[in-house]
């Protein structure tokens, strides 16, 4: 496999060469990115200090996917773009469903990243992570994604134990006028969207848009440990989605933002559930999840002075998820203010308050229920944190801390103490020490899951099945994350930029099962419990490098190691990937010409099923896609996408649960783009 990842550079460089035309002037191809190598590193980032401030200057991993990045990759959804950053373990289950985490522990149900859009916290307190089905947004929109890799637990709160993810879409004012979408391909079976903006008045702007998607089914995969095979994955799915923005400057000192979204959606499933009628005690069922949710946003900010400013921000979020395992509603409401002001010509300070209210009310089943069927769960927080600078435009010392009240574990408090020290314009080094902390979720409290049923000896010649469970528990306590950190950049002018994070994670009462065998044969069921404790440790890095002004390199390497310890049964502990590599080539021949190849390779990784017990083995995996790009006219753009091209199917990761085991395949789409 390693000879054929370097088989597959060797290629991507042969046809860029071909593909290019060197006889432009750097000149005639400025444009192949929108930013030059010193821009991207004072690319304003919020994400870090909850404040505008260069991303070279913030003492965090953080990495900055743009809008030109993601039209150039040529991806369709939020998790295929999150491949672009280093440290990011992104793996495709199905159609319809991905494994996404920052730094370790995968899977559907990944419980460690924090996943915001435009402020609003999009993760699910069900089971404190993400369903990523359910979270789309019109991807021309997007202005920029910040992926912080590590804790962000001093400003974001629990659950950004391994990192903060902060999709942020374009102010009003820069999307103005028309924007009609179109295309479809073999996976991609159709999509569209349209948007428009307007001006409403001197200082307000406004856009609305209207997208949609269906993509067709994969491939089912083999389950040799059931016995089960499918060529049809049964997991298509549509979408529909719409919304709204209004950004208004109300006065001098006043910005106020509005906006809203709506959504629908239907999701194919291919599942494997638990059952008696079979000699294998489980069958595969096909089914169709329904999915609907809406979300309102407001945001006031006020500058009081050159000095200090404050915003006000108030979001509501419905989801609704039905589907045969259970059917589930969740209302949030959230309230957040902060405040930052400059205590001294050498110290800034930034504090806020915050209050959140999750309402739930769940549907149960014969497989899965929940007890109480609706609980109200609220969480009250507040944090500090105070920048100093040490040694003019050199030496910066930022401390702070997180204080949380939530109705499971009681008070939390998650400090850090970070340093920066600039050696010159071109030279940052930064380190970090941070504790952070994963909340119980509603499912590790409350839920009862029939997972599996096993056949289990009695006598010679006799046996009987035995059912699984998993209980949760009230003495489930939070998971505790002590990270270490210690980054370096550089930049050598306009040709290269170099971005290196190295970082050691001590974990302690991570979640593990505990399972009662002395009520056998009757059933057997397991606890979650906080016996688990884990290290890892890895390095991070990220390089751009202009070879050209019309040929630009993007270059990001992951490294990964795991060390699990635990008392009870460790099953629940997925291994990520190694070893990751991603190398992104972006050529602009000419003005009217783009050309985009992406590289990635992923190392070995271990997934987890806790319905058979045992772990699954991922095997390594090459893959390459490649995007090509017209400007017919000013206002049309032609492109045609390809993905997965090196190899016709391969497996990324198995769901820990129920879904069918799924192939992903190759895939081409066209797309046309007219701006009016």
């Amino acid at each position: 496999m390693i000879q054929n990842f370097c088989l597959a550079v060797i290629l991507l460089s042969y046809f860029s060469n071909v593909l290019a035309t060197p006889k432009h002037s750097k000149s005639s191809a400025a444009d192949v990115t929108e930013l030059d190598i010193s821009d991207l590193l004072n690319v304003q980032v919020t994400s870090v200090s909850k404040k505008a401030k260069p991303l070279s200057d913030s003492p965090s991993a953080i990495f900055v996917i743009s809008n030109e990045d993601i039209k150039r990759s040529g991806v369709t959804s939020i998790p295929e773009a999150l491949r672009m950053a280093p440290g990011i373990d992104v793996a495709r289950i199905s159609s319809n469903k991905w494994a996404v985490t920052a730094r370790g522990f995968n899977g559907n149900f990944a419980n460690k990243l924090l996943v915001l859009v435009d402020g609003r916290t999009v993760y699910s307190p069900s089971f404190s992570g993400v369903f990523w089905d359910a979270q789309d947004v019109m991807m021309e929109d997007v202005d920029r994604i910040e992926v912080i890799r590590g804790p962000g637990a001093t400003l974001w709160g629990a659950n950004a134990v391994n990192g903060v993810i902060n999709i942020i879409t374009k102010r009003t004012e820069d999307t103005q006028g028309g924007l009609l979408t179109a295309g479809g391909g073999n996976l991609e079976s159709g999509f569209g969207a349209l948007r428009y903006g307007l001006k409403l008045g001197e200082d307000s702007h406004a856009r609305a848009y209207v997208k949609g998607f269906q993509r067709d089914n994969f491939s089912g995969a083999p389950d040799p440990a059931q016995g089960l095979d499918a060529s049809n994955a049964h997991d298509a799915w549509e979408k529909q989605q719409g919304g709204f923005r209004i950004d208004s400057r109300l006065t001098d000192q006043d910005d106020f933002t509005f906006q809203g979204d709506i959504y629908q959606s239907h999701v194919n499933q291919a599942l494997l559930q638990p059952t008696l009628s079979s000699p294998r005690f489980i069958n595969r069922v096909d089914s169709t999840a329904q999915l609907a949710g809406w979300n309102i946003t407001s945001r006031l900010k006020h500058t009081t002075s050159l000095t200090s400013e404050y915003s006000l921000q108030f979001y509501y979020d419905h989801t609704e998820r039905r589907e045969n395992l259970i059917g589930q509603s969740l209302d949030t409401l959230d309230l957040d203010f902060q405040h930052n002001f400059e205590l001294s010509s050498a110290q800034n300070v930034i504090w806020g308050l915050g209050y959140r209210s999750n309402l739930d009310n769940f549907t149960n089943s014969v497989l899965l229920q929940a007890n109480p069927r609706s609980r109200n769960t609220q969480l009250f927080s507040a944090f500090v944190q105070d920048e100093i600078q040490l040694i003019d435009d050199k030496l910066w010392l930022t401390l702070g801390s997180k204080f949380e009240h939530n109705d499971y574990t009681g008070f939390e408090g998650q400090p850090s103490i970070k340093l920066l020290w600039a050696v010159n314009t071109q030279h940052r080094f930064w380190s970090s020490i941070s504790r952070a902390v994963r909340t119980p979720s509603r499912a590790e409290n409350d839920i009862t899951l029939l997972e599996g049923i096993f056949p289990v000896q009695l006598a010679a010649n006799v046996s009987a099945p035995v059912p699984f469970t998993l209980v949760g528990s009230r003495d489930f306590k939070a998971e505790e994350l002590l990270a270490y950190e210690l980054g370096y950049r550089f930049a050598i002018g306009n040709q290269l930029s170099v971005d290196l994070t190295a970082f050691y994670n001590d974990y302690k009462s991570l979640r593990t099962i505990a399972t009662d065998f002395s009520q056998l044969p009757f059933r057997l069921p397991s606890n979650f419990t906080n016996n688990g404790t884990t290290q890892t440790y890895g390095l991070e890095s990220a390089t751009v490098w202009q070879m050209t002004g019309w040929w630009r390199w993007h270059a990001n390497y992951s490294y990964l190691k795991t060390d699990i310890n635990s008392t009870d049964n460790a099953t629940l502990n997925p291994i990520s990937p190694n070893h990751k590599v991603s190398l992104r080539a972006e050529l602009t021949p000419n003005n009217k010409v783009n050309l985009d190849f992406w590289l990635r390779y992923n190392s070995s990784a271990r997934a987890v099923q806790v319905r058979t017990l045992q772990t699954v083995p991922i095997s390594e995996y090459v893959t390459l896609d490649a995007r090509v790009a017209w400007k017919l006219h000013p206002a049309v753009e032609l492109s045609v996408t390809g993905q997965n091209l090196l190899d016709n199917r391969h497996i990324e990761y198995v769901d820990e649960s129920y879904t069918l085991p799924t192939e992903i395949v190759r895939g081409v789409y066209g797309k046309l783009a007219f701006n009016f």
